[in-house]
């Protein structure tokens, strides 16, 4: 099988302009040195990975099941660069799929276990599918709705009819007396009696109905827990024996298996991420890594929380545990693994540029005693984020770069993919200050985008509210029970064939407020360019969204500043 592919399968070298910039580092801690390894991904492994994402999208069979996917850039002995690619897991079932790097060796060893179990566990899917669909699930829905309504109707009837008798009830206290008020009274309270055994009658018969199918689907759903419970089981039982025989090789040509390198336990799908398939493999052949870039295709589960063509760093359990050693033996001399790596320096001091802004990776728009201005880049984040691979941000460089800088704060944020002003304080008075005018809404914000298709009115204003379901996160969508107020401000720049520049200026500062009400279809119906998140299907680099101008207060000089970032698109 022919594993090693050309750049050009991937991108135009002709007029691919040399980008050297660091967006992510693999990195671990050599075993028997201590030294710490790292491995870039840089624009040109960005570049390529988005090569084969174009690729992805021309196969159906690639979105049926979400999974990360990994491209890895090698230098063979006689310089020349190539390509590795890989998947996690299985492919369409598959492990050995021809273009793509195989497996960890030692899936061989357990070949048959592998399959009898895989054959239990498509079993146990389909019977879980068919309890899930279970046609008694449907009719207990249908006559559940049914039977709700009508007792709502009933409740409807029997409130008119109540408040009918106690009108009755007031009247006749006033026109009658004795025997007869009494007769009348009792004539009430013999409907109001009726009432209350029909309501009775009409719960009893509603439970006749609907037990038995309660009952089928209670035990229809106890044989699922079973089945996931076997599931469980039968897949770590696999698990297991694959971690024995896995071996793992170095760049120091040192092999160990998975339970050597982690004694102390380890969780389902070790081995099977792309990360580990091809540093192993490059290792194995003797071709020098230079980048490596992963990302996630096909759709998500709500506890992967994935979003398709995103870029992911080495998952925290099954693969940032190996990274040390899997480095181990790499050449750190490569200029491309050292490339951006802010070293410690003096303060910037205002208006200062040179050396120290460069190690930043972006520009300072503005920089005094009290405030920094940065023009953030898509994809860093705003600030560090919860988890190991998402430590690098604007803050973060900032505060290694600045010896006071643990006391810089960001004001405000702006989603990763987005670019453009982030305005950070340098102590606590002053992000104060500036975090008031915010809330008071005394800043104005003014973003560039450009919309994947034609909108045709020239400006208007969009007030939708939206709300984060907590188990769809990030998404963000128009909920008018739960949601929160959100105003945007839009105005037409250009249109071109298929596609629209546009001008927002959001009045609040929702999350994903201008991508909601861009792709919305009670906003403008018409996603970002790039935004994969709320639907759009082209293959970009980038979110085209850019905050390009801030007005607001200085809070120490008192001016009124007014800052402006070009837009890069």
């Amino acid at each position: 099988m022919v594993f090693l592919h050309p750049l050009s399968d991937f991108i135009n070298c002709n007029s691919w302009s040399a980008n050297s910039s660091v967006s992510y580092y693999y990195e671990g801690r050599c075993p028997q040195t201590g030294e710490v390894l790292r491995l870039p991904r840089t624009a040109l492994a960005e570049e390529i990975a988005y090569g084969l994402m174009r690729y992805l999208a021309t196969d159906d069979c690639y979105s049926c099941e979400g999974k990360m996917y990994g491209i890895l850039l090698v230098e063979l002995p006689d310089g020349k660069q190539w390509v590795l690619k890989a998947f996690s897991g299985l492919l369409n079932g598959c492990s050995v799929v021809e273009g793509w790097v195989p497996p960890i060796p030692g899936r061989d060893e357990v070949t048959l276990e592998e399959a009898r179990t895989l054959a239990e566990l498509g079993a146990i899917k389909q019977e879980l599918i068919n309890l899930k669909q279970l046609s008694e699930r449907q009719q207990y829905e249908i006559l559940s709705r049914e039977f709700e309504l009508r007792l709502q109707e009933m409740s409807d009837r029997h409130r008119d009819r109540k408040q009918q008798r106690h009108e009755q009830r007031q009247i006749l206290c006033e026109t009658l007396t004795g025997e007869a008020l009494a007769a009348a009274v009792e004539q009430l309270d013999a409907e109001s009696r009726r009432d209350g055994i029909e309501r009775r009658q009409f719960k009893r018969q509603r439970d006749e109905a609907l037990q038995p199918l309660k009952q089928l689907i209670a035990a229809a759903d106890a044989q699922k827990r079973e089945l996931k419970q076997r599931r469980k089981e039968l897949s770590r039982q696999l698990q297991a024996q694959m971690h024995a025989v896995y071996s793992l090789t170095n760049f120091f040509g040192k092999s160990r298996s998975l339970q050597q390198l982690m004694p102390q336990g380890l969780p389902t799908g070790t081995g099977e991420c792309c990360a580990p398939k091809l540093l192993h493999y490059a290792a194995t052949h003797g071709f020098k890594p230079l980048a490596m870039a992963e990302f996630w295709w096909g759709s998500s589960s709500a506890n992967q929380d994935k979003i398709q063509g995103e870029f992911y760093g080495a998952c925290a359990e099954r693969c940032q545990p190996l990274m040390g050693f899997l480095l181990s033996g790499l050449s750190q001399s490569n200029p491309t693994a050292e490339i951006d790596t802010p070293p410690p320096t003096p303060p910037l001091g205002k208006g200062r540029g040179g050396d120290d802004v460069r190690s930043l990776g972006f520009d300072l728009l503005y920089e005094d005693e009290w405030l920094i201005v940065a023009n953030k880049p898509p994809s860093l984040l705003s600030v560090p984020g919860r988890d190991r691979d998402r430590q690098d941000s604007v803050l973060s460089r900032l505060r290694q770069l600045l010896p006071d800088g643990m006391a810089l704060a960001a004001v405000h944020r702006l989603d990763q993919e987005t670019s453009g002003i982030l305005l950070l304080a340098r102590d606590r008075q002053t992000y104060r200050q500036l975090s008031w005018q915010f809330q008071q809404r005394q800043v104005r914000k003014v973003y560039e985008a450009l919309l994947c298709g034609c909108v045709t009115i020239n400006q208007g204003v969009i007030e939708l509210p939206l709300w984060g379901d907590p188990q769809n996160r990030p998404y963000q969508e128009v909920n008018w029970q739960y949601g929160k107020p959100s105003v945007t401000r839009f105005q037409v720049l250009a249109r071109e064939e298929d596609s629209t520049r546009i001008e927002f200026m959001p009045l609040t500062g929702r999350t994903h407020q201008l991508r909601v009400h861009a792709a919305d279809a009670r906003g403008l119906g018409i996603p970002i360019l790039g935004d994969k998140l709320y639907g759009c299907r082209a293959v970009t680099s980038r979110l085209h969204l850019h905050a390009r101008e801030l007005y607001f207060e200085h809070p120490q000089l008192g001016e009124s500043f007014h800052l402006k970032a070009k837009t890069p698109f």
